[in-house]
C-alpha cells in the first residue's frame, strides 16, 4: 500500500512541477513582448556601447548609487552612469546643430557670434542633461518618501486594528500588501511579505532591512519602534496607535504649513513668470523701435523670441516641478 501511494506523490510531484515551469515560461515569453521589457533593454544598450570605457566617469557620479537603490528604478549604477553619458552627448551635439542652423542660416548672424552661441547652448544642454540625470534618482526617493509620509497615518492605524485582533507581525504587514491600491507603504509591506515568503526571513529580520532601505525618517521610526515592541513584549496595539495620533497632529501642522507656503510660491509666480517678462517685452519692444541694434546677439527680436520660447516655458516648467516636490499627496 504504501509504494503505491509513494509513486503517486512522486508522479503528482512531477506533474506539478512541469505545470509550473510550463506557467513561468509562458509568463516570460509574454514580458519578453511587452514594451516595458523593450524600454528595459533600451536602457541596458548604453552600457554595452560605451562597456568599461565608462569607469572613468563613475567617480564624478558619487553618491548618486544609494540615490539610485532608494528610488527604486530597475537599473543598475554602471548602466545609469552609461545612459547618462551617452544621453547628454546626443542631446549636446543636436543642441550644436541646431542652433548653428537657425542663427547661422535663418537669422542670418555672424559666424563667429553665432558658433560661440551654439556652442555655449551646446555645452550648457550637455551639462542640463547630466544634472537632470543626476538629479531624478534624487527627486524620485523623495517622492517615495513624500507618499510614505503622507500614508504612514493610515498604515499606522491599518495595523494597529490587526494587532488588537491579535494578528501576527508578518501576517499584518502580508494583509497590507495585499490592499489593491498603487501607494509607497503598500509597496513596502509587500516587499517585507516577499523577503519573509519568498526568501524565508523572519519577520524581525525583514523588518530591519526595511528600515533601512526606506527614504520615510517616519515609516524607518515606526519599524523600528514596532521592532523594539516585538523584542520586548509589549503591546503592540497600543504602541501602533500612539504613533497613529502622532502621525495624524504631524499631518495637521504640515497641511498648515503647506498652505502658507502656497502664498509665498503664488507671489513669486507672478512676479517671475507674468510681470517680469511683461517688463522686459515692453522694454525690448521699445528699443527694437529705436532700432541700431543690427544682426547681433543683442538684437531685441531674438531676445524676445528667446525670452518667449524657452524662458517663459523653461521657467513654468521649474516651477511646475519645485510646486509638486512640496505639495502633500492627500
Amino acid at each position: 500500500m504504501k509504494k503505491p501511494r509513494l509513486e503517486e506523490l512522486k508522479n503528482l510531484i512531477r506533474s506539478t512541477r512541469s505545470r509550473f515551469s510550463k506557467i513561468a515560461l509562458r509568463r516570460s515569453k509574454q514580458q519578453e513582448d511587452t514594451p516595458e521589457s523593450d524600454a528595459i533593454k533600451l536602457r541596458h544598450l548604453p552600457s554595452l556601447i560605451i562597456g568599461s570605457r565608462i569607469n572613468r566617469f563613475l567617480p564624478l557620479f558619487r553618491g548618486l548609487d544609494i540615490n539610485l537603490r532608494r528610488s527604486s528604478l530597475r537599473i543598475n549604477f554602471r548602466s545609469y552612469v552609461s545612459l547618462a553619458v551617452m544621453t547628454s552627448l546626443i542631446v549636446g551635439v543636436l543642441t550644436l546643430t541646431f542652433l548653428t542652423l537657425i542663427l547661422n542660416i535663418i537669422l542670418n548672424l555672424p559666424f563667429l557670434s553665432s558658433s560661440l552661441f551654439s556652442i555655449g547652448g551646446g555645452l550648457a544642454a550637455l551639462a542640463g542633461v547630466i544634472i537632470a540625470f543626476y538629479a531624478y534618482p534624487i527627486y524620485q526617493a523623495d517622492s517615495i518618501r513624500r507618499d510614505l509620509d503622507n500614508n504612514i497615518t493610515f498604515a499606522s492605524s491599518y495595523l494597529a486594528i490587526l494587532a488588537g485582533a491579535g494578528v501576527a507581525p508578518d501576517s499584518m504587514f502580508r494583509s497590507l500588501s495585499m490592499i489593491p491600491q498603487d501607494l509607497a507603504v503598500i509597496r513596502e509591506s509587500r516587499m517585507i511579505a516577499r523577503d519573509v515568503d519568498l526568501f524565508g526571513l523572519d519577520i524581525m529580520t525583514a523588518l530591519e532591512k526595511a528600515s533601512e532601505r526606506t527614504t520615510s525618517e517616519r515609516f524607518k521610526e515606526l519599524l523600528e519602534g514596532l521592532l523594539a515592541t516585538i523584542r520586548s513584549g509589549g503591546d503592540q496595539m497600543s504602541y501602533l496607535m500612539q504613533r497613529t495620533k502622532e502621525n495624524m497632529e504631524l499631518k495637521r501642522i504640515s497641511m498648515r504649513k503647506f498652505s502658507d507656503t502656497l502664498g509665498i510660491f503664488s507671489e513669486f509666480y507672478v512676479t517671475l513668470l507674468i510681470a517680469g517678462p511683461l517688463v522686459f517685452i515692453v522694454m525690448l519692444s521699445v528699443m527694437a523701435m529705436l532700432g541700431g541694434f543690427g544682426p547681433s546677439l543683442m538684437n531685441p527680436y531674438l531676445l524676445i523670441m528667446l525670452l518667449t520660447y524657452i524662458g517663459i516655458p523653461f521657467g513654468s516648467a521649474i516651477f511646475i516641478v519645485v510646486l509638486d516636490a512640496v505639495t502633500p499627496k492627500w
